[in-house]
């Protein structure tokens, strides 16, 4: 007495498998089930475990075959998992389940299968390294990002120019031409919080004054539904505040950071701009060697890894409902390519003996507590509340992958 096993069909990382439980085993797990529940109920007339089998059968009858069904597919997962050598990359579904009475239980089951990697291929490869070198209005841009930073707002009572802040009570007719209390919106001109009908309306306003007029909805608004459209729409500005940005001298540089002159500033930031390119550098070469390897070496993904992925980024880019589905195709083939990312760096780390050794965190967090001027016992437990003992763990060792894939392949 087996549960037989007939696997159906292949489709990437997903097998299709169907099982069948013979009627004894079903018996036996339904009389199981029976006894359990006869050792824990009141049925009156008895003491509790003494009621007839046959009584505890027939008056909890949906129970007893919901418990001895679990039963029966949990212990055939685990028999499929062992008989087919199975490692199961997410939870299994069961499809096409059938349990009569008198009849064996069968379903379909659905399992991913984590991937085998077999890298056949992993030298010999030639990939261009992009150095870039940071220019002078790249530094100025940044310049200003810290000046923008540090901004001033000063009330005026001026009508309102491209970049000032506004604030406003707006107010939209509703689809029987009626306008409703209005809104209070803080908006900077010119930066596409408002569509520009709106902002025309605005600009022709002193604060403190009132103003109606009809409006056109561009014919790219984000809701089909209203695009072209004309409404009425009521605009009071309550006030303006124009930006005042600080002069870009010794003393800004002092105000920022420990720089005694503007030029220590200018230094610091164009060694940070050129730490960041470099950063970037390194993230494209590696990104272009594991595409050469990934080519070299095809193999299949869990489709559920990459759906979690794409999810996860949807969550942290706070993407709308409503736009999940046009973001998850759009987003699709990057997250497959980091599943396959993480895989090949796992595969290499195992195979090659390249994990970080403990000893190689203790280094790195007695490098971190030197830079911060801390202890490296305080680095560590600061690391290990937020988190992120694991990913320094996991960084350090994708950096011995990637060392040992520069020394086997050419990068130019």
């Amino acid at each position: 007495m087996s549960i037989a096993i007939e696997p159906k069909k292949t489709d990437g990382a997903q097998r299709h498998i169907q099982v069948t439980i013979p009627v004894a085993m079903v018996n036996e797990a339904k009389q199981a089930a029976a006894r359990k529940l006869a050792s824990r109920v009141a049925i009156p007339g008895f003491r509790p475990g003494k009621a007839p089998a046959a009584m505890v059968m027939k008056r909890y009858a949906d129970s007893i075959k919901a418990e001895a069904l679990d039963h029966l597919v949990q212990d055939a997962y685990r028999e499929v998992l062992d008989r087919e050598q199975i490692k199961a990359a997410s939870q299994p579904h069961i499809h096409d389940l059938k349990f009569e009475e008198g009849q064996p239980v069968s379903f379909e089951l659905h399992v991913e299968v984590r991937p085998e990697v077999k890298l056949a291929r992993t030298q010999g490869f030639k990939v261009t390294r992009t150095e870039r070198t940071v220019s002078d209005e790249e530094l100025r841009e940044q310049l200003e990002q810290l000046r923008e930073q540090r901004a001033t707002w000063a009330p005026v009572e001026d009508r309102p120019l491209e970049g000032d802040l506004v604030t406003v009570m707006l107010a939209t007719a509703d689809e029987d031409g009626t306008i409703p209390d209005g809104k209070e919106y803080k908006i900077v001109l010119g930066a596409g919080q408002a569509i520009p009908g709106i902002e025309e309306v605005i600009m022709e306003l002193a604060p403190g004054n009132t103003l109606e007029r009809p409006v056109k909805w561009p014919d790219d608004f984000p809701d089909e539904s209203q695009r072209s459209k004309s409404k009425m729409v009521r605009v009071t500005l309550r006030d303006v505040k124009r930006k005042s940005l600080p002069d870009l001298d010794d003393a800004f540089a002092r105000e920022v950071g420990d720089f005694d002159s503007l030029d220590a500033l200018r230094t610091a930031v164009r060694t940070d701009l050129t730490d960041a390119a470099t950063r970037e550098a390194d993230a494209e070469v590696r990104q272009k060697l594991l595409d050469e390897i990934i080519g070299a070496n095809p193999f299949e993904v869990p489709p559920s890894w990459v759906g979690q992925l794409v999810d996860g980024y949807a969550n942290a880019y706070q993407i709308p409902e409503g736009e999940r589905e046009r973001f998850a195709t759009q987003f699709r083939p990057t997250a497959e390519r980091q599943v396959r990312r993480d895989l090949i760096v796992e595969t290499l780390a195992e195979s090659e003996n390249l994990k970080a050794s403990e000893a190689d965190i203790d280094d790195k967090i007695t490098e971190l507590a030197e830079k911060r001027g801390q202890n490296p016992g305080q680095v560590y437990a600061a690391l290990q509340k937020g988190g992120r003992l694991t990913e320094l763990e996991r960084g350090l060792t994708e950096d011995k992958v990637f060392k040992w894939l520069f020394d086997r392949n050419t990068i130019e």
